[in-house]
């Protein structure tokens, strides 16, 4: 596993370029982590290729791949090369996934920008591109030589992109550590030591991901919430309707919290509870019935499934999750339409 270290960038990135030889840099970022984040680490690299891509989901693609390959191509990178990822999970997914691909494999570091990409995304060694309008499809398990996470990149972002990585605070806490969920639905985005959340949430994720690394089983629960959630979130990317990753991640965690209580005696204090909580905190996240059947076609390509098994993980209470719970089909129906009455 890749060092994970939660500290002042002004300090960590010297530290591991001098760790790490390398023959050439290149730095990757979007329009956004560009003119936000790169002003607060340029000063401190030595001299690199700054190499930039357009931001969003939709652009986490074969052909942005293939202009990173070029640049590094054009530039004589050879086998010795060293890529930093500065961004979200975007950067941090594309980043990777072009590393290690590029003539077999060139080594990577990330310095997530976002909270969703801090506390999940560069986090655990899943590194991969969209294919054919899915999530994820094509990809690879490879750990970057480190993550180096500082809460100040927090400051450049909105408060709906804030709020997006929050949801994987929250599914933290359902899947692994009821307190922490009780505090994070308590205290909201209204925190005062994002450090310690960061910190605690990495603790979760990596003790899952050492103990299954390539997700052969327990490694699976981390996906909880992310099921429907995918289904929704690339269901509607094509559309001006589309979602942030965490807002239908969101809509995710309260329809499979709907199943965890169907298919496994989740309490009804509990669903209430993980509804109400997750609702007040993002309000505004709606889907339309007529989407439904769209939206659970694309689940069929979750890689959890086997054949056309729709196999979810679910909650056994607050704080306690399993995998690879079998879901037919009209119970995903029925957990979409359960969102849905919520919100009227």
């Amino acid at each position: 596993m890749s060092d994970i270290i939660i500290d002042k960038i002004k300090t960590t990135l010297p530290l591991c370029l001098k760790e790490i030889s390398h023959s050439q840099l290149a730095v990757l970022v979007d329009e956004n982590t560009l003119a936000n984040c790169y002003p607060l680490i340029k000063e401190l690299l030595p001299p690199h290729l700054l190499i930039e891509i357009s931001s969003g989901e939709e652009h986490k693609t074969l052909r942005t791949c293939e202009h990173i390959w070029e640049q590094m191509t054009l530039n004589n990178f050879d086998r010795k090369a060293l890529l930093i990822n500065l961004g979200g999970g975007v950067i941090g997914d594309m980043g990777g996934f072009c590393a290690v691909t590029y003539k077999r494999g060139i080594r990577f570091v990330n310095i997530p920008t976002t909270l969703l990409a801090a506390v999940d995304a560069n986090v655990g060694g899943k590194l991969g591109i969209d294919f054919m309008g899915f999530k994820n499809h094509l990809g690879f398990f490879q750990d970057p030589e480190a993550v180096l996470i500082d809460p100040i990149f927090l400051k450049t972002l909105s408060n709906k992109e804030l709020r997006s990585g929050f949801a994987e605070v929250i599914k933290h806490g359902l899947i692994a550590d009821a307190d922490y969920f009780d505090q994070a639905i308590t205290k909201g985005l209204e925190i005062d030591n994002w450090e310690a959340v960061i910190a605690h949430s990495v603790e979760i994720k990596n003790a899952v991901v050492k103990a299954d690394p390539k997700e052969a089983g327990l490694r699976k629960i981390l996906n909880f919430g992310h099921t429907v959630g995918h289904g929704i979130e690339s269901y509607y990317l094509p559309s001006e309707f589309k979602l942030l990753h965490g807002e239908a991640i969101a809509i995710g965690m309260i329809c499979e919290a709907y199943l965890s209580k169907k298919l496994l005696g989740l309490s009804a204090e509990n669903l209430k509870q993980i509804s109400d909580s997750i609702l007040k905190i993002y309000p505004d996240i709606n889907i339309r019935k007529e989407d439904f059947v769209g939206i659970v076609k694309l689940m069929y390509q979750d890689k959890k499934n086997q054949g056309r098994q729709l196999n979810h993980s679910l909650l056994r209470g607050i704080g306690s999750a399993t995998y690879d719970i079998a879901v037919d089909e009209k119970d995903v129906i029925d957990s979409l339409f359960y969102f849905t009455k919520l919100k009227q």
